[in-house]
């Protein structure tokens, strides 16, 4: 019996081993055409970015989780939603203080405001699918536990994020708890909307020069401020990959 036993250990040990090595070989590959398309000018970086979409989508395809492991459901939505709503009372928070203190850029009105964020809104439930969907889960094949997971998805969450010295730390707490929160109710969309509150929230808060219009990588430091008195409310496509 004992016998019997040693090979079934040892398959079962092989296909782990491969599925760690499986999952590496995909966040490397992965991120770095993440990171080559944030470092990388026009019009290559339009390429890279064609390149680097086309390989998540196929890695995701070919390593499916299923949807409710990847957080796509239903379930938990609104057992989940006091997430946006805190982000809501955290943003109402902030508005409140930059206001007080003159930095706060006002819309010119809510249909102004839909065109200018929308987007960016888009890009944000984008950012959680990578995030969570996609390197969180294959982190959790490789690493000791899903803390020890969810810090390293939120690590490189923040490194795609520099050198922008506002985005970097902010985006490696909102990593981690957005990692947290999404290993206790697996629901996507709920991280997404709160991402967005913060996102537009730093936009409309930080002045563009200081934030540089939430620019990353090669982006920021390729920023320059340009005033334009005649619009009061204008931000380059926050925290998306120029």
């Amino acid at each position: 019996m004992a016998e019997d036993a040693a090979p079934i250990s040892n398959d079962g040990q092989s296909a782990n081993g491969k599925s760690k090595q499986r999952a590496l070989i995909e966040i490397a590959v992965a991120y770095l055409l993440i990171m080559a398309v944030i470092w990388t000018p026009r019009p290559l970086q339009r390429i890279l970015w064609l390149v680097a979409a086309a390989a998540v989508a196929a890695m995701t395809c070919l390593s499916f989780d299923g949807l409710d492991a990847m957080g796509l459901r239903r379930k938990n939505f609104l057992r989940s939603l006091w997430v946006p709503g805190a982000a809501l009372a955290l943003a109402a928070v902030a508005i409140m203080i930059a206001d007080q203190m003159q930095t706060l850029e006002y819309p010119r009105g809510p249909i102004h405001f839909i065109r200018t964020f929308w987007a960016y809104a888009l890009w944000t439930f984008v950012q959680q699918f990578l995030m969570q969907c996609f390197f969180l889960l294959r982190l959790l094949r490789m690493m000791p536990g899903p803390k020890s997971a969810a810090f390293a998805a939120a690590l490189l969450f923040a490194l795609a994020h520099l050198p922008n010295p506002i985005l970097a730390p902010v985006t490696l707490l909102w990593g981690f708890a957005a990692c947290m929160i999404f290993l206790r109710y697996c629901n996507l969309y709920p991280l997404g909307m709160a991402h967005a509150i913060f996102g537009i929230t730093i936009a409309i808060t930080v002045p563009g020069p200081v934030v540089h219009n939430m620019r990353v990588g090669l982006g920021y430091l390729t920023y320059k401020h340009r005033h334009r008195p005649a619009q009061l409310f204008q931000p380059q496509g926050p925290d998306r990959i120029h």
